[in-house]
């Protein structure tokens, strides 16, 4: 892959080693109103790179009633008290973060998660300052992944042309919203949360039409900047 003149990285399972809580909460919090069903690899397989928002649609239509007006601050209260004691980055984040800075490539970050949930994150891991008025939250556009709405969004905040712009994503849906906005998508099975499952993560990476399928953020900025 030559250099690109701008990455934008999912932020859960990508910079930080988030999705095993996130999945755990989110399965916890369903199963208090009555959907039993919902393990962690129910809502992994469900909702890996899906917006709150979303979530709440498919909780309304299992439940046959609306999703409580109180689920996704419950949500995120219960993670955020998590975050404070087991929140991790995933390994080499801040050397690849470095690398990129050094060639002269912009960084941004597209997450589906809240804005509140997005910088409360990045404080937590110290990576606030690295993206500073470039990290954006899907609150921010009328649709998250997989639509391309977010990507564009972060693109044009950055000032970089969609074609020139690699995205680093998880999940299936983040790949296709990427690719939708005209991007390059690298896909990374390097979260913690994968573990049990990386091989099926790569061929629905692939499906989803990720150019490259990487589990180290050494390797991924290899990929986009070329070996020397």
């Amino acid at each position: 892959m030559t250099s690109s003149a701008a990455v934008i990285f999912d932020m859960d399972g990508c910079l930080v080693d988030s999705e095993p809580l996130s999945l755990e909460v989110i399965a916890n919090e369903m199963q208090s109103l009555g959907i039993q069903d919902a393990d962690i690899n129910d809502v992994r397989s469900r909702f890996l790179g899906v917006s709150i928002q979303d979530i709440c649609k498919n909780i309304t239509e299992r439940l046959g009633r609306p999703c409580p007006d109180d689920f996704i601050d419950r949500v995120e209260n219960h993670l955020l008290s998590e975050y404070q004691t087991r929140l991790t980055k995933i390994a080499h984040v801040d050397e690849l973060l470095d690398r990129l800075s050094e060639q002269g490539i912009k960084t941004a970050l597209a997450t589906g998660s809240s804005l509140r949930r997005m910088r409360k994150t990045l404080e937590l891991s110290n990576l606030l300052p690295r993206f500073d008025g470039t990290a954006f939250s899907a609150d921010q556009v009328e649709n998250g992944k997989p639509a391309p709405d977010l990507f564009l969004l972060a693109a044009q905040q950055i000032g970089v042309d969609p074609k020139d712009c690699v995205v680093v994503e998880d999940s299936p849906h983040g790949v296709k919203g990427a690719i939708a906005a005209g991007m390059k998508a690298i896909g990374f099975v390097g979260g913690t949360h994968l573990d049990d499952i990386r091989d099926y993560q790569t061929n629905l990476l692939q499906v989803a039409g990720a150019s490259v399928i990487l589990h180290d953020l050494q390797d991924v900025g290899d990929e986009i900047i070329g070996q020397s």
